[in-house]
């Protein structure tokens, strides 16, 4: 492959993944193979041995500043079903709550000779500040940065639409609720319009939607009904009280009465319409258990294709490393 001049930080000379910070600045190729590489592993889980040596004798760091449960363990279960040695660094116990610099504990974690940092922060930008501070030979995978990107989660939502739908072309795809303080949302966003597909739609109240939304390339709407009419997958996103600053919202039962997800309101979509959430959810705010447990639902799918995708985007990442020269 021909070297060529870029800037993203994320691609080494040759245009492959280093780093994994965020979707903006990758191109639709590169997102299809991360796809692709992801279908490679899914199949592990039913086979009597789970683990490929892809990556035996790394280490790889879970580097979490803010709490987590499906992302940190699903990360963690990713590097082992690739023989890594995981170390879980506890930020709540660790120097930096005595003051060590975010730099000082890079450089430690660096001198117990790991190759990748998994980061979580609630500050926008963290992944970026590492990755540009980190040795060489050393990659950065976002695991959530403020409000800013989720790229694996967003990756796993489009792995679980291709496994349910194949071609990303012709579909609609309705993404519903907190939109404003999802990093989820500018990740999904930024993935389907790059794989192609034919609109995207955002739904929430005023009060939920960035005013910029529409630079982003979605279509906007704030009647749940109106917007719904023959998507094919509808993506909830929980109510982010924690992020948010003053009284955004009436109430959770008003918030539910105009934008939870029925069955009622999911007859709107088209009839293979899918449904998807993030996670974690709320039931009765952001959808029915009806919904949820329904046939419609690929929640508990995503979860689990997670772990697929998680592994690509760290294989693909540490192989270029060891492929480029010193």
């Amino acid at each position: 492959m021909a070297r060529h001049e870029h800037n993203n930080i994320q691609l080494d000379a040759e245009g492959r993944l280093r780093h994994f910070l965020s979707i903006e600045g990758l191109d639709r190729e590169l997102l299809t193979r991360i796809l692709d590489t992801a279908e490679s592993f899914a199949a592990l889980p039913g086979r009597p041995v789970k683990k490929v040596p892809a990556l035996r004798g790394r280490v790889i760091t879970n580097l979490f500043f803010e709490t987590s449960t499906r992302t940190r363990t699903t990360f963690e279960l990713a590097a082992k079903r690739l023989s890594a040695d995981v170390l879980n660094f506890n930020v709540s116990t660790s120097a930096t709550a005595k003051g060590e610099t975010l730099l000082d504990t890079l450089r430690n974690i660096e001198a117990m000779h790991s190759e990748m940092f998994i980061v979580r922060h609630s500050q926008s930008g963290a992944a970026h500040f590492i990755a540009r501070h980190a040795a060489p030979g050393v990659s950065v995978i976002n695991a959530g940065d403020g409000r800013h990107a989720h790229p694996t989660q967003a990756m796993l939502d489009m792995f679980t639409i291709r496994r349910h739908k194949g071609d990303f072309t012709p579909l609609r795809v309705a993404i519903v609720g907190d939109v404003l303080h999802s990093r989820v949302a500018r990740s999904q966003i930024l993935a389907l319009n790059t794989l192609g597909v034919t609109e995207v739609r955002v739904i929430g109240p005023h009060t939920l939607i960035p005013t910029e939304a529409r630079t982003l390339g979605v279509h906007v709407y704030h009647d749940l009904d109106e917007g719904l009419r023959e998507v094919d997958v509808v993506i909830m996103l929980r109510l982010q009280k924690e992020r948010m600053d003053g009284a955004l919202l009436p109430s959770e039962e008003e918030y539910f009465r105009l934008y939870g997800l029925t069955n009622e309101r999911l007859e709107r979509a088209r009839p293979d319409a899918i449904v998807m959430h993030p996670g974690p959810m709320n039931r009765g705010v952001e959808m029915d258990s009806e919904v949820a447990d329904g046939p419609r639902s690929v929640i508990l799918q995503q979860v689990s294709y997670g772990i697929a995708v998680r592994m690509a985007v760290m294989s693909m990442c540490i192989q270029t490393h060891a492929e480029s020269p010193a």
